[in-house]
């Protein structure tokens, strides 16, 4: 199989490609509106030095973990403006939990969204999981520039024709 037919047949399957393969933004208006929900999850990696100063509150840019919750909920409401083909959603609920792990020197962070509406909410809690360890990386890269962020992924999804997803299911 070629690569042209690779392409061809996985744009099958996936929903903003159109018959002829150009990328479009999937109409949803017939869509039954659903109570959505989607959980995702991330990590980063640090030295243990530097989770010491995020937990002892310590760094020189302030409540690391309170900013990054906030970057993270502030991003989920605005992923339509980053993500080309999703649609803007008025979001009911954006929670984000950091917690620390000392034992691998990391922060694990969940982000669940909800929302009432036509079309899932993975991309909003998938953008506040990355926004908030992104804010995590730049409060603290001054003295540590090697973190490493890791296994952010999409833990669950409730809601819409294809119901409930887990990631252990």
């Amino acid at each position: 199989m070629s690569n042209n037919d690779n392409h061809t047949a996985t744009n099958e399957h996936l929903t903003h490609f159109d018959a002829s393969g150009q990328a479009h933004m999937v109409d949803v208006g017939a869509k039954t509106t659903t109570h959505r929900i989607a959980v995702a999850r991330g990590s980063i990696r640090m030295k243990p030095e530097t989770l010491t100063i995020i937990t002892s509150g310590t760094a020189k840019k302030g409540d690391v973990l309170g900013i990054a919750r906030i970057a993270a909920i502030m991003a989920s409401k605005r992923t339509s403006d980053l993500i080309p083909l999703c649609h803007p959603l008025a979001l009911t609920r954006v929670a984000v939990d950091f917690v620390t792990d000392e034992a691998n020197a990391s922060v694990h962070c969940t982000a669940q969204v909800e929302t009432h509406g036509q079309t899932g909410v993975e991309m909003e809690a998938l953008t506040a999981v990355q926004i908030g360890l992104l804010t995590i990386y730049d409060m603290c890269k001054a003295v540590d520039r090697g973190m490493v962020m890791s296994e952010i992924r999409v833990m669950e999804k409730h809601g819409g024709k294809s119901g409930d997803w887990s990631a252990t299911s």
